[in-house]
């Protein structure tokens, strides 16, 4: 160490403790100096390091973080040397240092998968964060989501589980949650801000779930959820009954809602329907609940493929039939068109040919297809109908994995808002699942995060035993 007073020749040198070798810098070439002695002499000034090497960093020093709180600063000016230290900022040579490993719980990289800086841009256009006395529209929205991932029920339960974790709310970038807190939120904050967050999510997991490109598909669909009678004043459905709809359009490519709407129970599924959007080109499945020529010839007009069910008492006037294969399940393959009046004389909007199949299911019921795609196989017409049953197993997925059977509120805006955060919360698992491949189904990985929610584990390794933390000695001197 004789040399390291001459190399300290210039006005200001800094260091800090990060490893077991003193290092500096000088100008033209880097020295590393073994620290013998827990006493380094300084120009007249002695420094203890208790064992603590050194590094020391001449001219401009490279500054970054680091884990390493201690910066001694020595500044010569005028033959008199002065120390200095700071403890606020933290200081790294990331080539060499070795700093302890910091592990985020699964919950925080779950919550990775949300386009954060575009919440916050709603959250000021629809002014989310006014007169909400601190809590912030980004706390509820992580409470709600734990509250879907972990299966907790009720208000308390979510306030007491996210307290129980309290010194790892400062990761999730959120403060206390308190239960009174939450469901003013839940009743006075705006749904729409919710609403569209799943919308831009939508967007975002889309283009990194969907496994093809070409000839997208979309099932329509609608689920009914069951509400108690304090939700009676917007939610009444019959004298006993209070309920709403989740309507859906389901990619089964992507495995993914890809638009939502929600309404009270008593509204028809072809209402919500006319205000989905459309997109041209696309393959259109659903069921009898969508009975509308109208809206079927919107989508015709659009150059959308529909496939859906005629009912038993509409008549086609057959123009022509089409050859089916000997000991299939197409029992017959028409092409004709539907009648021209509708009910109180009424012209029918949707005039153009169409293709009625009759097709024998497995329990030996006939169902009568119908589409407008008048040149494939009647087969894969079968076979598109058949994948309906895709957004069944979604509605049963969400309602037995996550919470949208049971409430924490009552009013129409608590509500909606559960509803949206339950499908932001099924965006989240499949992204985070995408990022992942030791587990494939996702409903074990929903059971796995659930498991370890707040545990800091790697998503990667979640079916792996866990690893403890390496301890680095040399900052536990500092103990």
């Amino acid at each position: 160490m004789s040399n390291l007073a001459e190399r300290l020749d210039a006005r200001t040198a800094r260091i800090s403790t990060t490893g077991h070798v003193a290092r500096f810098f000088s100008d033209e070439r880097r020295v590393n100096c073994v620290a013998s002695s827990p006493e380094i002499g300084l120009d007249g000034l002695s420094v203890n390091t208790r064992g603590i090497d050194l590094s020391i960093y001449r001219g401009n020093p490279l500054v970054l973080r680091t884990a390493v709180r201690h910066i001694l600063c020595f500044t010569r000016a005028h033959g008199t040397a002065s120390m200095r230290v700071w403890t606020l900022t933290t200081f790294r040579d990331t080539k060499e240092a070795n700093a302890v490993r910091h592990q985020n719980t699964v919950f925080h990289s779950v919550l990775k998968h949300l386009p954060w800086s575009e919440f916050e841009r709603l959250a000021e256009v629809h002014a989310a964060d006014q007169r909400q006395r601190g809590f912030t529209a980004k706390t509820q929205l992580v409470a709600m989501i734990y509250a879907q991932l972990s299966g907790a029920v009720s208000l308390r339960e979510i306030a007491a589980g996210l307290s129980s974790h309290q010194t790892r709310l400062y990761h999730l970038g959120i403060g206390p949650v308190r239960r009174s807190s939450l469901a003013d939120a839940n009743a006075h904050r705006s749904s729409a801000l919710f609403s569209d967050l799943f919308a831009v999510l939508v967007k975002q997991a889309h283009r990194r779930l969907r496994r093809k490109l070409d000839g997208a598909t979309y099932l329509i669909d609608s689920t009914s959820v069951a509400l108690t009678g304090r939700s009676e004043r917007w939610a009444r459905f019959s004298a006993e009954v209070c309920g709403a709809k989740v309507h859906v359009v389901y990619d089964p490519d992507a495995d993914q809602p890809v638009y939502s709407a929600f309404s009270a129970a008593n509204v028809n599924d072809i209402t919500a329907a006319k205000a989905m959007p459309i997109e041209a080109g696309a393959t259109y499945v659903f069921d009898l609940g969508y009975y509308d020529y109208a809206w079927w010839a919107k989508l015709d007009a659009a150059g959308c493929r529909i496939v859906t069910r005629l009912k038993r008492n509409t008549p086609v006037k057959v123009a022509r039939e089409q050859i089916v294969a000997p000991g299939s399940n197409i029992r017959s393959d028409r092409i004709g068109r539907l009648p021209q009046r509708q009910a109180n004389s009424r012209n029918n909007p949707f005039q153009n040919e169409v293709r009625e199949l009759q097709v024998r299911i497995d329990s030996g019921k006939i169902l009568r297809i119908l589409t407008n795609d008048l040149t494939a196989p009647a087969q894969a017409i079968a076979d598109l109908y058949k994948r309906r049953w895709a957004i069944e197993l979604f509605f049963r997925w969400i309602k037995q994995t996550l919470k949208i059977t049971r409430f924490l509120g009552t009013s129409e805006n608590a509500i909606r808002i559960q509803v949206a955060i339950a499908l932001i919360s099924f965006l989240l698992l499949r992204l985070a699942q995408a990022s992942q491949a030791a587990v494939t189904s996702p409903l074990a990985f929903a059971r796995l995060i659930r498991a370890n929610l707040m545990h800091k584990r790697d998503l990667r390794a979640l079916l792996e035993p866990d690893q403890p933390v390496p301890i680095n000695h040399n900052q536990l001197a500092f103990l």
